[in-house]
């Protein structure tokens, strides 16, 4: 497939501090593109990297078919930060005319798209009220809309659903499944794991400054499974063997935790501890949460 966004060893230095240490990535045209990492783990400045806001030290990239900075591709990007400072003064419906006349759209068009985001983002009712007025999370509306306002073709979403409630999540998830089906590229980021859960066609796991995993999202979710066995007679001997199929193997009394690669491995374990003259009451199955797995990937050593 076509690619939206391509990097090869991307690095950000700033003085003796490493920001970046290699980014290289892969997202395709007209996916859902999860970025994923523990605070300090060089998100933020990839991204402002990938828009052209900060220079990399080294390395290359390419956006939508163009090097990074190019000003025809960066003319058909979006983008809303996750710390946004918008002129509080202005009426929704300013603002948004603001946005349009600095991407130089027609009086025209920008009329008719300000009228369909505003209504897009729930925000009708409230055209001509003062940013300043607006809850935390009618901002992060509004600061959707503008981001959607060119119709790009390719669309960053830092921490999207920060302050919204649950219908407001609700709202931008839909928003964000629509815009896949027209074929939008979305790259986002998000310390809200359910959400990506729900959302992602794909994800990357940073960390200091480098992708440590790229999986497709379903495979990766409904693949891993967290296995609780509680049996009689849990040897050393039998917890090494079981090393085979899992890994994570703790051990407590009569029950033993491990994650194993899928369902699959279920039977010939059960085999094996028979076959170890272990008494087995139980062995169950649990799916692995995005949650689980971003803690067995990237380590306890932060958060998102």
């Amino acid at each position: 497939m076509t690619l939206a966004i391509e990097t090869n060893n991307l690095r950000k230095e700033f003085d003796e501090n490493i920001a970046v240490r290699g980014l290289t990535l892969q997202v395709q045209q007209g996916e859902v593109f999860g970025f994923l990492g523990p605070n300090g783990a060089g998100k933020t400045t990839s991204i402002k990297m990938l828009l052209g806001l900060t220079a990399p030290t080294s390395g290359r990239a390419t956006l939508l078919g163009a090097p990074l900075g190019d000003r025809a591709a960066r003319a058909r990007m979006g983008f809303l930060p996750e710390h946004f400072r918008f002129h509080d003064w202005l009426t929704a419906h300013e603002f948004l005319q603001l946005h349009g006349q600095l991407y130089r759209m027609s009086a025209a068009r920008l009329r008719q798209r300000t009228e369909e985001l505003l209504e897009l983002v729930g925000l009708t009712p409230f055209r001509d009220k003062q940013l300043r007025t607006f809850s935390k999370g009618m901002l992060q509306r509004i600061g959707l809309a503008q981001a959607l306002l060119n119709d790009p073709a390719l669309v960053f979403l830092d921490e999207p659903t920060s302050g919204l409630d649950p219908v407001g999540r609700r709202l931008v998830r839909d928003i964000i499944a629509d815009l896949k089906k027209r074929g939008m590229t979305i790259f986002l980021n998000s310390h809200l794991l359910s959400e990506v859960e729900i959302t992602c066609d794909r994800v990357a796991f940073i960390k200091q400054g480098v992708v440590i995993r790229v999986s497709e999202l379903q495979t990766l979710v409904n693949g891993a499974t967290r296995v609780t066995v509680r049996a009689n007679g849990l040897t050393p001997n039998v917890l090494q063997g079981l090393g085979q199929w899992g890994k994570e193997i703790r051990a407590d009394g009569n029950q033993v935790t491990l994650t194993v690669v899928n369902e699959s491995a279920l039977p010939a374990i059960n085999r094996f501890l028979v076959a170890q003259n272990v008494e087995v009451y139980a062995l169950t199955p649990q799916h692995l949460s995005l949650e689980d797995l971003f803690i067995q990937i990237v380590g306890t050593d932060g958060g998102l």
